[in-house]
C-alpha cells in the first residue's frame, strides 16, 4: 500500500462519466456516472472484460477523450470544461500515458526519446538530458541509452517508454496493458520497476491490465463491468466469472 496519507486533493478524480457511442441507429452506453478517486502515490489496477472500456476510460481521464457528461478533475479543476488549449496544457503537464506497444520514435535513440517531450515542454537540452538519462538510469538502461528502439528487447523498449512517460514529473501515469505485449518474466520486471518509480516519486497510476497476479500486488483493483467501476476485496474471483 503507498506510504502517502489520503488527506489531501485527489490527483485524479473522475465524477459521473457517461460516455455513449451511436452503432448504426443504436445508442451503447460504454459508462454510465462512472466515478474514480486517485490519490498522489497511489497505484490502482483497472481490470474487466475486453471490450468494457477501459482504454476509452483512460481516454477520458488522460484528456484524449471528451465524455458525455460528468467532470474529470485534475489538479483541483474540472478539465472538461477548459478551452482545448488548456486541456492540452495540463495533459502535457500532469498526465504520462503508456500503452502496450511502445510507440517509441525509431530514428530516434532512447535517451532522445526521452528528452524530446521535456524540450516540447520548454526544458533546456542540457536540463533534459540529464534527467533522461537520470530515469534510463533507475530503469537499468544507462547502457543502452545511445540504442535505437530496433536495437534494444522488448522489455527494454518498455521501460524507455515508461521513463517518457514520466519525463516531465505527471501527477498522474495512465498505463494500458503496459506489459501485455511482454512474456511473464519480463512482464514482472518492467511491473516492478514501473511500480518502484512511482512510488519513490509519488505519481498517481492507473494501470489496465488483464493480469490478475500484476493487479494484486496494486493498492486497489477496480473492476469495470457494463458501465460501472466496482471496488471491493473480492473483485479478482468477480472477473474471472465474467
Amino acid at each position: 500500500m503507498s506510504d502517502y496519507a489520503y488527506d489531501e486533493m485527489p490527483v485524479l478524480s473522475l465524477r459521473g462519466i457517461t460516455r455513449t457511442y451511436m452503432q448504426g441507429e443504436e445508442e451503447l452506453r460504454i459508462f454510465a456516472g462512472a466515478d474514480l478517486d486517485v490519490w498522489r502515490g497511489e497505484i490502482v489496477a483497472l481490470v474487466g472484460p475486453s471490450g468494457a472500456g477501459k482504454s476509452s476510460l483512460l481516454h477520458i481521464a488522460g484528456l484524449l477523450e471528451a465524455p458525455n457528461a460528468g467532470q474529470v478533475w485534475i489538479g483541483g479543476r474540472d478539465c472538461v470544461a477548459l478551452s482545448d488549449a488548456r486541456r492540452t496544457a495540463v495533459r502535457r503537464s500532469e498526465v504520462g500515458f503508456v500503452y502496450q506497444f511502445h510507440n517509441l520514435l525509431p530514428e530516434f535513440s532512447a535517451v532522445e526519446n526521452v528528452i524530446l517531450p521535456q524540450m516540447i515542454a520548454g526544458v533546456s537540452r542540457r536540463e533534459a538530458h540529464g534527467h533522461a538519462m537520470d530515469l534510463l538510469g533507475r530503469m537499468g538502461l544507462a547502457q543502452r541509452a545511445e540504442h535505437r528502439p530496433a536495437e534494444l528487447s522488448g522489455g527494454e523498449q518498455q521501460r524507455v517508454a515508461i521513463a517518457r512517460a514520466l519525463a516531465n514529473h505527471p501527477g498522474i501515469l495512465l498505463a494500458d496493458e503496459p506489459t501485455g505485449n511482454l512474456d511473464p518474466k519480463t512482464a514482472r520486471m518492467v511491473f516492478g520497476e514501473l511500480m518502484n518509480i512511482c512510488r519513490s516519486e509519488g505519481v498517481a497510476a492507473i494501470i489496465a491490465t488483464h493480469n490478475l497476479d500484476l493487479a494484486s500486488h496494486m493498492d486497489r483493483v477496480v473492476l469495470l463491468h457494463e458501465g460501472i467501476l466496482h471496488e471491493g476485496t473480492d473483485l479478482a474471483a468477480a472477473y474471472q466469472s465474467l
